[in-house]
């Protein structure tokens, strides 16, 4: 006989039938679905390590940029550059034609307009507007224009395009319309360089970007003329490709052509 000690004993607890414990399977779908999500977690832990290993490594190593052929007047703040961090090896590729910055690996494409390609990521190193300029030897030889239709009495230096081979058009507006102007074409060149020494030598008035004349234009070589009629801006950019993390040579390049390239 059970003693008593004088409470009530418990109810025994119900058997549990082995068929309310079964586990339940996923489907394939299911599987599948989880497999990849777990996949997808693994490798964003993967980037996420070399991220922080490439943050903490020093900038170094080779760096292919391509530029535009104007991008050779950028050439003092990339020797800055080069003075500044002697461990990163650059290989400067100046060209107007339309590069595949994945295929032929470059690390860093400078160029003007907006980026189109999903594959690349940017960021804008500044702004700029065109201008036309010319000597003041030869604006009291030839007079001041006035209005664009002026121009069509005036020597002008016009730019081909190396890879198109077409003349870029100035431009000239008035209440916000471009202007088609045949203009006359005294002299023709494919690079900046050259139409601003003609311009410099008194032969004509240039069209030109404010930052490729900011030195002539303080000394007073070069002056505008119809600036009221031009209103083309334009940015540059700075692209390179997409990826999970960037390499700490791209981001000391970028960042330094940021803050100097239009700086004053």
């Amino acid at each position: 006989m059970r003693k008593s000690d004088g409470h009530a004993a418990s109810p025994p607890e119900p058997c549990r039938s082995a068929s309310r414990l079964a586990v339940t399977k996923p489907s394939p779908a299911e599987g599948s679905l989880f497999l990849e999500r777990c996949r997808r977690i693994a490798g964003e832990f993967e980037a996420a390590e070399e991220e922080l290993s490439q943050a903490r490594a020093a900038p170094r190593g080779p760096l292919r940029v391509s530029l535009p052929v104007a991008g050779a007047l950028f050439l003092p703040v990339i020797a800055d550059f080069m003075r500044a961090w002697p461990e990163i090896r650059l290989e400067l590729d100046f060209t107007d034609r339309l590069v595949d910055v994945i295929e032929e690996g470059f690390g860093v494409v400078i160029r003007t307009g907006k980026p189109a390609d999903s594959r690349l990521m940017s960021r804008k190193l500044g702004a700029f507007r065109h201008l036309l300029v010319a000597a003041p030897a030869y604006l009291a030889r030839a007079g001041v224009p006035e209005t664009p239709e002026q121009l069509l009495a005036h020597a002008c230096l016009h730019h081909r395009h190396p890879v198109t081979g077409k003349l870029e058009p100035w431009p000239l507006l008035r209440e916000a319309a471009l202007l088609d102007l045949d203009l006359p074409a005294t002299a023709i060149a494919s690079t900046i360089e050259a139409r601003i020494h003609l311009a410099e030598q008194g032969f004509g008035i240039a069209c030109l970007p404010d930052y490729a004349v900011r030195h002539q234009l303080a000394a007073a070589t070069l002056v505008p003329v119809l600036e009221p009629f031009l209103d083309n801006r334009g940015i540059m950019h700075a692209l390179w490709p997409a990826g999970p993390y960037l390499a700490p040579k791209t981001r000391t390049f970028v960042d330094f052509l940021a803050e100097r390239l239009f700086a004053g």
